[in-house]
């Protein structure tokens, strides 16, 4: 009889990555600096546009500790292309050339211009600033907007406008569907550039190897596989000559999910000079060198009966590219598309995203990447809808929600959400934070005169999580994401390693990949090694991004475990002499059925590793591979419900009560979840009430400083009351989804929702993110002139 026991899948282990970082042992990029290396600093332009007409490096190259200066012309030939954009989403989009350097012509502030080399950090920044740039200014166009109109300046002028491209997708008849209605509502929303702002920001050592012709490349990224792969396309490497490793990565938010100029630098003046080259972004430099996020205008229309069915729903975006197109530019916004409608069920859907440039730095992905934005628009408008109708919000949402389903159902954007049970989360959430007693309070506060108005705000979301199959419908011509790959191989001693395409950067792989393969092996998860984020350990992998680290890899790790078992069941039933059908595994044991006689999976490894009595053909060792490319996306959802208190003498907004309620499948390690939550929630309260990146009509940075640029504390936070709920997806064995992005997904309406709600009594029923102290009270101020 084999012994059973609690599966470590659901529990919550302590994280094993913690004890080195919070104890200062972690290892971070600018830790490591081999011997002899060199520095590098960028000669960033100052304006937003221009062309270059000289560059003067004599004075710079004469600084004490200075090896070398370069200008774009100096490294034209160490390249073979421009960073390129992995996904171009229409077959016509304008794509335009980025070097590293820009020769002849700069399009953002803090476009790199020169690099100056120096035997420190200290002498090549000090260095830099002895370069004399030239500059014959350019008109610049910062509006997204205003770049599409007639006589607009063009950021590319070889291509004759700014606009980029335009993606439909259309499903059902929006025309008849808004005739049809009695009421038509519009709204237009502003998703405001944001900074990803990482404790830890950029940085890339790049190493040559001692002998063989090869480099090592550590760099602070979210994806060691794909730098690997753009580095050899770019700076002409082999890739089987390109090592790169991701080490300790302080923060990421979608800012690291891309190959950077710095790191093709860094590639080709090592290889130039023969010795190793670092580069650490300074925080302002990240402030205008590394991508943002967010920056579109929606304009949403939206249509329903008088009793709040709605009917069709019309989507036209306009989304700012920035000037050049990094990796994933010109998707995240279409990336959005297929969740416009929510949770939603209705008939007509209409979807346009025109991407445009202007000369500002490139936007890309960020926490949510797409869905956030696509749930802030369908939420605010939701609220608009209810005002309208003179109806409850809540009512209103629970009205229009998708019944139970356990099966793919296809939703108004066209496209097969995996699994949903929505009416029970968003109950569960309504009854959690008390909301008949919230409005029955707000009602009595604003009979009393209270200069202090509550508000209520929901933010339902769903989000394509998982991502992503890599043949994906709907026209999206997806080119990242795709399948995982994972390896675990048991030692002879009967301990485990697992070796993962992913690559954490707080995310809890290391914990959460030895639970899934403790419980497939049936040992110890302190037994258990798993090994990530260097292409040397680990050749195949797609990486950490698109919430897709545990529906693709985690399950590519339950794949290749079971794919262990599937080979040690073979052995077993030879040592043990039995028929393999007749054997059964619990608890780490095979035993033969009805019988006494049983084996331990460390005793098969132990005579796999031997193999001095293995089935006539076996390979020795218990060791396999295992490649997952998901049949579709998953699809986390959740109800967040945020309490907020506004002052209207002052416009101060206090957070009194956040609760959220998700579903993101069965659950692995319940703190882990948690914790994912807690950071995504801050990062959409902080984009709600705090973050925004300025500038002024020239181009200019005006929050370039983080004493600019707001960034709430954790004072600044409320505490966050969370719950989930497990409905699981049919889309892979474990019924898993992903949380890594929920929580940036659906707080920032919630928030925004709250704010309004809390205003509209006083005329104010439109405010745009952030809703500011200063915001609100001009929007009170106006609001009373009307009045």
């Amino acid at each position: 009889m084999t012994e059973t026991r609690t599966p470590f899948v659901g529990q919550s282990l302590p994280r094993r990555e913690d004890e080195a970082l919070i104890t200062g042992r972690g290892t971070w990029t600018d830790d490591i600096t081999p011997p002899g290396t060199v520095h590098l600093a960028i000669v960033r332009s100052p304006v937003a546009h221009a062309r270059i007409t000289g560059i003067a490096v004599a004075a710079a190259r004469e600084q004490p500790g200075v090896v070398a200066v370069f200008t774009g012309e100096d490294l034209a030939g160490e390249f073979l292309a421009g960073i390129p954009t992995g996904w171009p989403v229409t077959e016509d989009i304008l794509v335009p050339d980025h070097a590293p350097l820009a020769r002849g012509e700069v399009n953002h502030v803090g476009d790199g211009v020169a690099v100056v080399v120096a035997t420190s950090p200290t002498a090549a920044r000090d260095a830099s600033e002895l370069v004399v740039v030239d500059y014959d200014e350019l008109p610049a166009v910062v509006d997204v907007e205003a770049a599409l109109e007639p006589g607009s300046p063009l950021v590319h002028e070889q291509f004759g406008t700014n606009h980029c491209y335009t993606w439909p997708l259309a499903v059902g008849d929006v025309d008849a569907a808004f005739a049809e209605a009695d009421v038509v509502v519009e709204g237009r929303y502003l998703q405001q550039r944001v900074l990803p702002s990482p404790m830890e920001t950029r940085g890339v050592v790049v190493t040559p190897d001692a002998y063989g012709g090869g480099f090592t490349v550590h760099t602070s990224t979210q994806v060691p596989h794909f730098v690997r792969d753009i580095l050899a396309a770019i700076c002409g490497v082999s890739d089987t000559k390109l090592r790169v490793v991701a080490p300790d990565v302080g923060g990421g938010f979608g800012a690291k999910l891309n190959v950077y100029a710095e790191e093709a630098l860094a590639l080709v003046l090592a290889r130039r000079l023969r010795t190793p080259v670092k580069w650490t972004e300074t925080r302002s430099e990240h402030h205008v060198a590394t991508t943002h996020g967010r920056g579109q205008v929606q304009y949403m229309t939206i249509g329903a009966t008088r009793d709040g069915r709605i009917l069709g729903m019309r989507i036209r975006l306009i989304a700012d590219m920035g000037a050049y197109l990094q990796l994933l530019t010109p998707g995240i916004a279409v990336f959005g598309a297929f969740t416009y409608c929510g949770l939603y069920d209705f008939g007509a859907y209409d979807f346009e995203c025109r991407g445009v440039f202007t000369n500002l730095t490139p936007t890309d992905a960020y926490r949510g990447a797409g869905r956030s934005e696509a749930a802030y628009a369908h939420e605010r408008i939701l609220d608009d809808l209810a005002r309208a109708l003179e109806m409850d919000p809540a009512e209103l949402r629970l009205r229009n929600l998708h019944p139970a389903f356990s099966e793919p159902r296809t939703v108004p954007s066209g496209v097969a959400y995996d699994s949903g049970d929505y009416e029970p989360c968003m109950r569960r959430a309504l009854e959690l934070v008390d909301y008949d007693a919230l409005r029955a309070e707000q009602a009595e506060r604003r009979r009393a005169g209270d200069h202090v108005e509550l508000g209520i705000g929901i933010g339902n979301f769903t989000e394509s999580g998982g991502l992503s199959p890599s043949k994906v419908a709907a026209g999206v011509r997806l080119q990242s994401g795709g399948w995982e790959a994972a390896t675990v191989r048991m030692t002879t001693a009967g301990r485990a390693e697992v070796v993962t395409g992913t690559s954490p950067h707080g995310q809890g792989h290391e914990t959460a990949w030895a639970q899934i393969t403790a419980d497939a092996l049936g040992i110890d998860p302190g037994d258990i090694e798993v090994l990530h984020s260097d292409t040397m350990i680990a050749p195949f992998g797609r990486d950490t991004y698109g919430s897709r680290s545990l529906a693709v890899g985690g399950t590519a790790v339950f794949g290749a475990a079971e794919k262990v078992v599937a080979k040690a069941r073979q052995i077993a039933a030879h040592l043990l002499e039995a028929a393999e059908e007749d054997l059964e595994f619990a608890g780490g044991a095979f035993s033969v059925r009805g019988t006494e006689a049983s084996v331990t999976i460390q005793e098969v490894a132990g005579a796999a590793s031997l193999a001095a009595n293995l089935p006539e053909g076996m390979e020795p060792n218990l060791t396999a591979d295992y490649h997952f490319d998901p049949p579709n996306f998953t699809w986390p959802f959740g109800t967040h419900i945020c309490v907020v208190e506004v002052d209207t003498e002052t416009g101060f907004t206090m957070i009194r009560r956040f609760v959220a309620v998700d579903d993101c499948g069965r659950i692995v390690n319940p703190t882990i979840v948690d914790g994912q939550l807690h950071g995504g929630i801050a990062q959409g309260i902080a984009q709600a009430l705090y973050e925004h990146a300025t500038f002024d009509e020239n181009g200019q940075p005006t929050s370039a400083t983080m004493a600019d640029y707001a960034i709430p504390a954790a004072s600044d936070l409320p505490a966050f009351d969370l719950e989930q709920r497990v409905t699981l997806s049919p889309t892979n064995p474990m019924g898993v989804k992903g949380i890594g992005e929920s929580g940036a997904i659906g707080s920032s309406p919630a928030v925004v929702n709250a704010v309004i709600d809390a205003l509209a009594a006083r005329g104010v029923t439109h405010l745009d993110m952030p809703t500011t102290p200063q915001q609100v009270w001009r929007a009170l101020a106006d609001a009373a002139k009307v009045a």
